[in-house]
């Protein structure tokens, strides 16, 4: 089963921070409520040079493969050359923890109640 309770994805995502990727945005788990009140979590990423919501989460909740997705925004965004190599950069650490979860994940051999 590829979901995760709230406290093993925030256990993977400190895991992740350990590592030394730095994007200048913010990475956590918000509390997800699950089939029959299961306690799950939701990796939510705010990137530092776009205003955009994006979320980590398997792609469905037996799926082994994770998915990013990026929230749709109200208006355009017009950036420099610069700001958007920033942002790429950001996308890449993104791309990186998206994959360190489902690598996580799929190794993941134990219960895990949530």
């Amino acid at each position: 089963m590829a979901f995760r309770s709230r406290s093993t994805l925030q256990s993977w995502l400190d895991e992740f921070a350990l590592l030394g990727y730095e994007f200048g945005g913010d990475a956590r788990v918000l509390q997800q409520d699950g089939a029959e009140g299961a306690d799950t979590g939701l990796v939510v990423v705010e990137l530092a040079d776009a205003a955009t919501v994006i979320t980590i989460q398997p792609e469905t909740r037996n799926a082994v493969r994770w998915m990013v997705t990026v929230e749709a925004r109200e208006a355009a965004v017009t950036v420099t050359a610069p700001a958007l190599l920033n942002l790429a950069a950001a996308l890449s650490v993104v791309a990186a923890l998206c994959a360190f979860l489902q690598a996580k994940s799929l190794a993941y051999a134990g219960v895990d109640v949530a």
